[in-house]
């Protein structure tokens, strides 16, 4: 009985980092998404890690990124956050997004907390599930 408790308490215990930074990095990504729904690029950049500030060097360039290869991301018609998770040491918060013709998309953000706060240091667009196979 006391392994089972254990148990249980321990897997609470290591669910809690995660859960603790929920608010604030969902926010984060609502933050970026209302700055791209503004054409507002130098904010949007502002939200992303360095490692990404890194590799498209200026607004402009992150913001071509986002519209040609992310166009759901660049204007959703809805937006769900679902769950956050850690894998490997990394924080991932799975998104839902309603693109405007109405095609739904999964995808996973993943999350680095620096001194200016949660930053979004990557995205993976997520295969949809097959349907009727």
């Amino acid at each position: 009985m006391r392994i089972g408790l254990y148990g249980l308490l321990t897997a609470a215990l290591l669910a809690l980092p995660a859960a603790a930074q929920e608010e604030p990095i969902q926010q984060t990504i609502k933050n970026q998404l209302d700055a791209f729904q503004a054409d507002d690029y130098a904010r949007a950049f502002s939200f992303a890690s360095p490692n990404i500030k890194t590799i498209f060097g200026t607004p402009e360039n992150f913001g071509a990124m986002v519209t040609q290869g992310y166009p759901m991301v660049h204007r959703p018609s809805a937006v769900t956050m679902l769950e956050l998770r850690e894998v490997a040491g990394n924080l991932w918060q799975r998104v839902m997004i309603t693109d405007e013709a109405g095609r739904t998309h999964l995808l996973d953000y993943q999350m680095v907390e620096t001194p200016e706060g949660w930053q979004i240091n990557g995205v993976q667009l997520l295969r949809a599930p097959d349907v009727g196979a």
